[in-house]
């Protein structure tokens, strides 16, 4: 198992807009999704945040403004080494403006109009109460195919 950062840059308190990226590459590839990515070595949570969200759509944000807005743990029964857990913050704050990458195409979407059909299966689940301000903590079983939800647990702390 391995540990990830999710990253949602948002206008507005509660958010009214938020940034997702279309994936170009890899694991997720064609899903819009946060920004984020794997835990290096000695980074902590927030570091790797920070350093995820500038290297896949260029905005740069201090720890200090990350809001921690939950944990959650993802297993592929069928893919065992696709397991991690997520840690997932919000930021309202940044420097820049998103930029394309290799590795994502950046979108703002108002609250109302975000793409779940467009998404991991799970997003649904947790996402609109971490943007009307809620903590969550869960987790998510896949099924074999990698893509529907076998089982989920979610609650808001």
């Amino acid at each position: 198992m391995y540990s990830t950062t999710l990253c949602l840059p948002v206008q507005g308190k509660p958010a009214e807009r938020i940034l997702l990226g279309m994936k170009k590459t890899g694991f997720g590839c064609g899903k819009y999704n946060g920004f984020g990515g794997k835990i290096e070595d000695g980074e902590t949570p927030a570091a790797a945040a920070v350093r995820e969200l500038a290297e896949e759509c260029g905005l740069k944000v201090q720890e200090s403004d990350l809001e921690d807005v939950g944990k959650l743990m993802f297993s592929f029964p069928d893919k065992p080494e696709l397991e991690h857990d997520v840690y997932v913050y919000i930021v309202r704050n940044w420097q820049g403006e998103p930029e394309e990458t290799t590795e994502m195409k950046p979108v703002w979407f108002d609250v109302p109009d975000i793409p779940y059909k467009e998404m991991w299966a799970d997003d649904s689940y947790w996402l609109p109460a971490v943007l009307k301000g809620k903590k969550v903590t869960g987790s998510v079983v896949f099924s074999e195919d990698q893509e529907a939800v076998d089982y989920i647990s979610i609650r808001t702390v």
